[in-house]
């Protein structure tokens, strides 16, 4: 009997141990949906629904979920600080993550609703590395280790340093873990304009299918998202996990639509910057104060077949709603606010230009590029900038200038190379654009614009299979690409 009760013994603590992910209350699990970025044109329509959703169907799996709506760096912290505390050893920690996302030394980081990034490194210092978020969970011991990142979109930020790759960096995970990218590696996702992201709607679809292992419910999807978007977007996968794990285990039978020992634990979701009111009807907010109307008895009054009343003053004309949302845009009202009491901080300056330029409205940020120089005439960035935006409007002498003093001072400097071969491109250079953009592609070989703008001018030149080639590589990379160049006047 005694060797009887201990086999039994022995036989259930081998099977409690060989399947502790199982186990509802070993999974934890982080989901976060950043949508109001105030450097953005406007608030993502996707992150919220999608983090809500995910949320709701991992709650029903037995995790533990905390969630996190438009959060600062300040509350992602002190979120990924919750989910670590939390971890038990051999525990199950998934992370869900949409909204913006940055690559930089080929690392894919995390973007907080209050990121002020202007150069790469300011990524390293805002965002949060997912490898590093990963190797903390694992150090606290989880044994399964999941990360859903669905920020492959082209972002406002990598538009103020040129020479960026797009989308996601490959992630090296320490062994357990399992990360899907919403598409491929440096690659972005083109807005569907749907509330919902295709990539969650097919993950959640496969989630649901019971007794599934984790790898195959992933692998279908990115089957399942790379026929509906027609092989326009194909998810990335990578797997190192050491044990089976499936979303539904095996034999837990019919799920409650919401287990009530689970609740959503909410981070406070205040962005850092409230949404602009509405310009109050009768006078915008940049609009200058009418003058006061002249003095009834004019020396010289106005002629007319029937006298009139005295004449009105000749009204202020209102801005245009662009100038007003301009104006009203957080960002650069922080800028000019700084610019008020220092009129000779050229980092507010140069920062300024950039948001205006990202935003369309070259000339205002030619003017501040222009006041920036000023104050410092050795500002690579700044002539780089002033090139780019030159170029766009059409002042192709002054903007080649720009890039040709950006490379004096900076020999190989990757982003004026690009910019001036787009000067080069609009100008019918073909050849000097082609040698410019191949220049800038040996630094760094997955520079979008340099691809399609070199696949341009090759064909322009005659070689039309090797333009081709390049322009679908590009597209590929980032779909966005051609509208963007459509944007500057090129096609």
């Amino acid at each position: 009997m005694k060797i009887r009760l201990a086999l039994l013994l022995t036989l259930f603590f081998s099977v409690a141990s060989v399947a502790p992910s199982f186990a509802a209350g070993e999974r934890y699990a982080l989901v976060i949906g950043n949508a109001k970025y105030p450097d953005a044109e406007a608030p993502l329509k996707e992150p919220i629904n999608d983090a809500r959703d995910i949320a709701e169907e991992l709650k029903r799996d037995g995790f533990n979920v905390d969630i996190g709506e438009n959060l600062t760096g300040e509350q992602m912290r002190r979120a990924f600080e919750r989910l670590y505390g939390k971890i038990k050893p051999g525990s199950v920690a998934l992370i869900f993550f949409s909204g913006f996302g940055v690559q930089s030394s080929r690392q894919s980081y995390m973007i907080p609703v209050d990121a002020q990034i202007w150069t790469e490194p300011d990524v390293r210092r805002d965002g949060f590395s997912l490898e590093t978020v990963l190797g903390e969970i694992n150090s606290r011991g989880a044994g399964v280790k999941i990360a859903l990142i669905d920020a492959s979109r082209r972002n406002p930020f990598e538009r103020r340093f040129r020479s960026f790759s797009a989308g996601l960096a490959p992630v090296i995970a320490p062994n357990g873990t399992l990360v899907m990218y919403s598409a491929a590696l440096s690659s972005v996702v083109s807005d569907n304009g749907s509330d919902r992201s295709l990539f969650v709607k097919e993950l959640l679809k496969e989630i649901r299918t019971p007794d599934l292992m984790a790898e195959e419910t992933l692998n279908r999807t990115r089957v399942g998202v790379t026929r509906a978007s027609r092989q326009e977007q194909v998810p990335w996968i990578s797997s190192s996990l050491a044990e089976d794990f499936s979303f539904i285990p095996s034999g837990s039978g019919p799920r409650p639509a919401s287990p009530p020992s689970t609740p959503v634990a909410t981070a406070p979701a205040a962005p850092p910057a409230p949404a602009p009111a509405p310009a109050p009807p009768a006078l915008p907010p940049v609009a200058a104060p009418a003058p006061p109307p002249p003095p009834p008895a004019s020396p010289k009054p106005v002629e007319a077949a029937i006298p009139p009343p005295p004449p009105p003053a000749k009204p202020v004309e209102s801005p245009s709603p662009a100038v007003v949302a301009l104006a009203d845009d957080p960002t650069i009202k922080n800028l000019t606010t700084k610019l008020n009491d220092n009129p000779d901080d050229a980092a507010a300056l140069y920062r300024r230009g950039q948001v205006y330029a990202s935003k369309g409205a070259y000339e205002l940020a030619i003017k501040d590029f222009n006041n920036s120089l000023r104050l410092n005439p050795k500002d690579v960035e700044a002539f780089n900038n002033r090139c780019w935006a030159r170029t766009v409007i059409g002042d192709l002498q002054a903007a080649l200038k720009d890039c040709n003093e950006a490379l004096r001072l900076r020999p190989n400097f990757v982003d004026a190379l690009d910019s001036r071969g787009l000067v080069n491109l609009k100008s019918g250079q073909n050849k000097n654009a082609i040698a410019d953009f191949d220049a800038a592609l040996k630094i760094n070989p997955r520079l979008t614009s340099s691809l399609y703008g070199r696949g341009l001018a090759k064909k322009r030149n005659g070689s039309i299979s090797e333009g081709d080639l390049d322009i679908n590589n590009a597209k590929a990379m980032d779909p966005n690409i051609v509208k963007e160049f459509a944007d500057y006047g090129v096609q």
